[in-house]
């Protein structure tokens, strides 16, 4: 007979607990250490129609009990794992997921080939040892044949770009959008299929991953599709763009910047996204709609939103500078380059500090491009001097000595104005607008090599190698002011920069 949970477990309850789960917690299978207070609580909630019974409590440590608020314990359990997931990186699709689970044996696979063959009205697949016929319809536009089938994970795949095909997949997951949506179907229907087409034999979504990336997380193993056979891929995708952007709630975004901004401001994006108000989205607007929202000071928020930038700019992944970042405010000889120090050099001379007010959905917003920029120009800076640092190396070393100069809070200040400035002559921008957004536009491979032999100017300007204990090492102890005319006065100008004597 069950036993019924009152409001207090007895002991022998809790005995029993135990018994089955161990000192296990529920939240994330960790061992609870003996002498540490185990909490019990609900693995289905009383809301989600959990019964009130023995079989329906599991243990918890205490930790991940007060962590979980008022989420279910089920709910809690897929959300921790949902963090693990999106850990992977920024820019997950849902193939990325598909291979989450498998790789934790949740399934046994995915994206298998089928094969098949069609009339003029049935397809009939082959997958997994069996043979399925379904109906098929024309569209009366295109005269695309599509049809109809609920499919078992082992033979769907993410439509993304693949052996250098361009995918249908415009999207990347978002983390608050599939836990949402995997609540939402614990107790409503799906009343859509997702979209896919059948393309070298494979299965490809490419709408509607948000809500099979969801069912993964219900355990659900067959999945309701739409499925086209062959369509043109231009006009399809074209096709799937304007029913996300001209003809949806939600518009259509494919900027691997704005994918960055939902990963990192998560529901606030979302729902700015979704706002009908008539207005472009654009940073200033969401800016605000942050500010508004959260109550917090214009100061904060930009705070928030150039912290932002300067995280996709040190992207460990692409930016080779990022290894000699400190990670506290303090330099030291194995990382001597701080955040602080790039804010107030690189990232001030060559980042739009502030929000614009240019269309997200627009090819004249161009903050990715600026991020790729600026990017490339730390790459610059590593390939043609800073791949040399050496913290085992002295003053002494010649190299490392030039290296300690160049890369001195105050020096790099100054010279990044010059940089900046030279850059702007060789790029022939003048007005001081645009100079102020001197990386937010497409820089081709030629004038990055302009940028390159200005730095390599830099680079080679003689009294960097002064013997140690110079005047040069007395002058960048001071004032960036003072460093500025120090430099014009030794000849480190921009003039000099773009090729003039010294």
């Amino acid at each position: 007979m069950a036993i019924i949970l009152q409001r207090q477990i007895t002991d022998e309850e809790k005995k029993q607990i135990l018994e089955k789960f161990g000192r296990i917690c529920f939240a994330t299978n960790h061992e609870i250490p003996v002498g540490e207070e185990i909490h019990f609580d609900h693995i289905k909630a009383f809301s989600n129609d959990g019964e009130s019974e023995i079989s329906n409590i599991a243990p918890m440590c205490q930790i991940h009990n007060l962590a979980k608020g008022r989420l279910p314990l089920e709910d809690f359990r897929v959300k921790l794992r949902l963090d693990e997931f999106f850990k992977i990186g920024a820019a997950l699709t849902l193939k990325h997921e598909l291979q989450y689970f498998k790789d934790n044996k949740t399934i046994k696979g995915f994206g298998s080939s089928v094969i098949y063959t069609s009339t003029e009205k049935t397809i009939e697949l082959e997958f997994d040892g069996s043979k399925e016929s379904y109906r098929l319809y024309t569209c009366p536009t295109t005269n695309w044949k599509y049809f109809y089938a609920t499919l078992p994970v082992s033979i769907i795949n993410s439509d993304d770009d693949d052996d250098g095909e361009i995918g249908l997949q415009p999207r990347y997951l978002i983390h608050e959008r599939v836990f949402e949506l995997y609540r939402h179907f614990k107790r409503n229907t799906v009343l859509q299929p997702s979209i896919a087409r059948l393309y070298k034999n494979k299965i490809l979504v490419f709408d509607g991953q948000h809500k099979i990336a969801s069912l993964l997380w219900n355990e659900r193993k067959y999945f309701e599709l739409k499925i086209y056979i062959n369509p043109d891929p231009k006009s399809l995708n074209q096709t799937n763009i304007s029913a996300h952007d001209k003809f949806a709630q939600t518009r259509f975004y494919s900027s691997i910047m704005v994918a960055k901004l939902g990963s990192q401001f998560g529901k606030q994006f979302e729902e700015y996204k979704n706002l009908e108000d008539g207005n472009y989205k654009t940073e200033s607007g969401f800016v605000k709609y942050v500010r508004l929202s959260e109550q917090i000071s214009n100061a904060d928020v930009n705070k928030r939103f150039l912290s932002f930038i300067y995280d996709s700019v040190l992207d460990e992944s692409t930016n080779k500078i990022v290894r000699l970042v400190s990670k506290g405010n303090r330099s030291s000889d194995e990382h001597p380059l701080t955040l602080d120090m790039l804010t107030k050099s690189i990232f001030t001379n060559f980042l739009y500090r502030y929000s614009t007010d240019d269309d997200l959905t627009s090819e004249k917003y161009k903050r990715e491009q600026e991020i790729t920029n600026t990017i490339q120009l730390c790459n610059i800076i590593d390939e043609e001097v800073l791949h040399n640092w050496d913290a085992t190396k002295s003053e002494s070393d010649l190299t490392q000595n030039k290296l300690n100069r160049m890369f001195r809070s105050k020096s790099i200040m100054a010279w990044s104005e010059l940089l900046r400035d030279a850059v702007a002559a060789k790029l022939d921008i003048t007005d001081q607008d645009e100079k102020s957004q001197i990386f937010y536009r497409d820089i081709s491979d030629e004038n990055f090599e302009k940028i390159r032999k200005i730095f390599r100017r830099l680079v080679s300007w003689t009294v960097w190698e002064s013997a140690p204990d110079s005047e040069i090492d007395r002058v960048l102890a001071d004032n960036k002011g003072e460093v500025k005319k120090y430099f014009k006065d030794k000849g480190l100008t921009t003039g000099y920069l773009m090729g003039a004597s010294s």
